[in-house]
């Protein structure tokens, strides 16, 4: 936990950016009524029946330093489609750094293993170089920008239906521009001083 914070604090530095990256699913789904139109002291109203279509995943990584999101859609959440938006950040999104200070979760796939799944042994070497990862403890995933990220878009985007994956990415992408556009930050105030009083029983006692 105090790794993360130290993180957070850090200064901005252009040559070691620092992104917080995380995932959520979002259920694809086909309404079988049209919604009904809002009236006057109501709001929109929908049917509670509907067709699954599956799922996608939405792949949220955030400067939070710059205010910067790329947000991407895909069709799952494998080792692979992991791997391709960290390739994005190390070869379009960050081509100068030297190292992008990389704040992820413990979830299964966010590793540099999952590189060598995803590319040649050479290729995924090259890109792990220029990661300094950084994971957020167990159950700790809340120090996490990027979660406070998805959940914005959650309430922001993604209340309504969406038949197919183009049409999730295509919403996704307007409200990361828009979003990007008002230069969003976050102003995180947590330190490490305040975890050692307010969560002072995740540490251990040393007894003497």
């Amino acid at each position: 936990m105090e790794d993360v914070l130290d993180v957070y604090h850090r200064p901005y530095d252009i040559k070691y950016p620092m992104v917080c990256l995380d995932e959520a699913s979002k259920q694809l789904i086909t309404a079988l009524r049209p919604d009904l139109p809002p009236k006057s002291g109501q709001v929109r109203r929908k049917d509670s029946e509907y067709k699954r279509n599956g799922t996608a995943n939405i792949f949220m990584m955030f400067e939070p330093l710059k205010a910067r999101r790329h947000v991407r859609v895909t069709d799952h959440r494998k080792r692979v489609d992991f791997a391709h938006p960290v390739r994005e950040l190390v070869d379009i999104q960050y081509p100068e750094a030297e190292k992008i200070v990389l704040v992820m979760d413990n979830l299964n796939t966010h590793n540099i293993a999952s590189l060598y799944e995803a590319f040649e042994p050479v290729e995924a070497r090259r890109l792990a170089k220029k990661l300094e990862i950084h994971h957020t403890p167990k159950h700790g995933s809340w120090l996490n920008m990027a979660e406070m990220e998805l959940s914005v878009l959650a309430r922001q985007c993604l209340g309504q239906y969406f038949e197919i994956r183009d049409e999730l990415a295509a919403e996704v992408q307007s409200w990361q521009d828009q979003r990007n556009a008002g230069s969003k930050a976050v102003n995180w105030q947590f330190t490490t001083a305040d975890a050692r009083i307010k969560l002072k029983r995740l540490y251990p006692e040393i007894i003497t």
